[in-house]
């Protein structure tokens, strides 16, 4: 015997996963998150800037290493 849930079509748990669905992006509890209004984006700049430093700091890191030319 199977028991069916009233209403017009049986109830998944899909419906309730999409129902309570919430943007990854926008969780709170996400280490380091900064909550930023809707549609700001990081200037570029800063990736560039980003890229520029690490790449800078992996290069002094491996002159320290020897035997290199």
């Amino acid at each position: 015997m199977s028991a069916q849930i009233s209403g017009s079509s049986p109830q998944t748990g899909a419906h309730a996963v999409i129902k309570d669905a919430v943007d990854p992006a926008r969780r709170p509890d996400v280490l380091l998150r900064v909550r930023r209004d809707e549609g700001h984006e990081v200037n570029a700049w800063w990736l560039v800037g980003a890229f520029v430093g690490v790449s800078a700091a992996v290069i002094v890191l491996l002159s320290f290493v020897p035997g290199g030319a």
